[in-house]
């Protein structure tokens, strides 16, 4: 419902005026611009009266706030968000980072384990509304379950725990490999991958090339040395990005993954082979970060394209 429809049923007498300002602080609180019009309208924390709705009503600042609302479009207008004080939207239990595209290029992923189906929906419309798809990882196949009611063309991916809302025929760019150890690495190699394609990254996936059949990695060099960064994900003693980074001139990202015995400490073991590694030009990220990695490869795939070739 928007003021105009608010005030005019206060004024047919459908409405009181409390019960209108409780609409419009149930409508607009949750923004710091709304929250801010609310209390300054007439310099006091007072009720409304029909004239403050009135003035609320016509004032700029209230249809800055309203439009802002209604596209997303948070953070860009100054004299609408007061300088630095916008840039996200409040939620109550989520501040949603709303400009955080315009100051990073990529926009906000949702970590949905942990959330409540009704937070992920809200939270996922939000993002929708926005940036016309959504990212979210670490999901869980009964939240899909449940959004999918809500959002037909939502996807979910078992391996990665991925769910998304994805634009349809998106470009991709660049080249970059993921490369997997083993078998049981591809999940965390699956959300590295399918988290730079999101972001509009080419991925040429390479998996089971770990070092324990090394001449498997080795057919695969040529690929390997014409990506503009190799992701290599890792359990067990965290070998594979060592000798990558001794056989490709581009970055390697290494990822240890939690997969193996005992005295592999849950990954601990392949993160301390990958951080120790005498070869160059390795970064890290978290055990299981397949995420991380894959964000970070789009960065370095972005770097290397330039902005002209994207």
């Amino acid at each position: 419902m928007t003021i105009e429809e608010i005030l005019t049923e206060v004024k047919n007498g459908e409405v009181s005026v409390s019960q209108a300002e409780a609409m419009l602080k149930q409508k607009y609180y949750n923004t710091v611009s709304g929250h801010e019009t609310i209390q300054m309208m007439n310099g006091r924390r007072q009720g409304f009266t029909e004239d403050d709705l009135a003035e609320l009503n016509n004032s700029e600042t209230d249809q800055c706030m309203v439009n802002t609302v209604s596209t997303g479009n948070y953070g860009t207008n100054s004299a609408c968000m007061g300088d630095a004080k916008m840039g996200y939207n409040e939620m109550g239990y989520a501040k949603l980072d709303s400009d955080r595209k315009q100051r990073t290029g990529f926009a906000e992923v949702v970590f949905c384990s942990g959330k409540t189906v009704e937070q992920l929906r809200s939270i996922y419309q939000h993002i929708l509304d926005g940036e016309g798809e959504v990212l979210g990882t670490r999901a869980s196949k009964e939240q899909y379950e449940v959004l999918k009611q809500t959002f037909p063309d939502i996807s979910y991916d078992e391996l990665s725990h991925i769910l998304k809302i994805e634009k349809q025929n998106k470009p991709h760019y660049g080249n970059v490999a993921v490369c997997s150890a083993g078998t049981a690495d591809i999940p965390v190699a699956e959300e590295a991958a399918q988290t730079a394609e999101f972001f509009g990254t080419k991925v040429n996936r390479i998996y089971d090339v770990g070092v324990s059949g090394i001449h498997r990695l080795l057919s695969k060099t040529d690929e390997l040395r014409n990506a503009n960064c190799v992701v290599a994900v890792a359990g067990m003693e965290g070998a594979l990005p060592s000798v990558l980074g001794g056989i490709v001139k581009n970055p390697v990202i290494a990822v240890p993954t939690s997969v193996g015995y005992g005295a592999s400490f849950q990954g601990l073991s392949a993160l301390l082979t990958m951080i120790n590694s005498c070869a160059n030009g390795i970064a890290v990220v978290n055990i299981d970060n397949g995420y991380g990695a894959g964000y970070l490869a789009t960065q370095m795939n972005r770097m290397a394209l330039g902005e002209n070739n994207m």
